[in-house]
């Protein structure tokens, strides 16, 4: 497991406030979770690279989507294991692996060791922490 680094990016919440829509903040920063089924990108599969929507950092691409039906977008593997720091999550009585952009340490979502091969993991990731950049 990746543990958390020191982020490159260091906003004040006032910044992160001004400059995130309010769920994107409330999944980024507060370690929120967007309803099952309800984000953009859970049924899309265009070509391209996903990137933080807190920072832009490349988080995932498009060739390690897949639909897991789980209700949020799935990703098998990151864009680079540099990408992605992991942190073990006890919130809800459960123990979960939370994942966190390493750039600016954003909440995305968490990962499950249900997922396809190559990797068999699963990277369970919020709509609203994620922006596509289209081929």
């Amino acid at each position: 497991m990746r543990e958390k680094m020191m982020t490159k990016v260091q906003k004040t919440e006032e910044q992160w406030l001004a400059e995130l829509a309010p769920e994107q903040y409330h999944v980024l920063r507060e370690k929120g979770t967007e309803a099952p089924f309800t984000g953009e990108y859970d049924h899309t599969f265009e070509p391209g690279t996903y990137r933080c929507a807190g920072c832009g950092a490349e988080l995932f691409r498009s060739e390690a989507k897949y639909d897991s039906g789980c209700g949020w977008p799935a990703f098998y593997a990151p864009a680079a294991p540099e990408a992605i720091d992991e942190d073990t999550d006890t919130t809800y009585g459960m123990v979960r692996t939370e994942v966190t952009c390493s750039n600016c340490g954003g909440h995305l979502g968490h990962l499950f060791p249900d997922g396809p091969a190559p990797t068999g993991i699963r990277y369970c990731i919020n709509s609203a922490a994620l922006n596509l950049e289209e081929e």
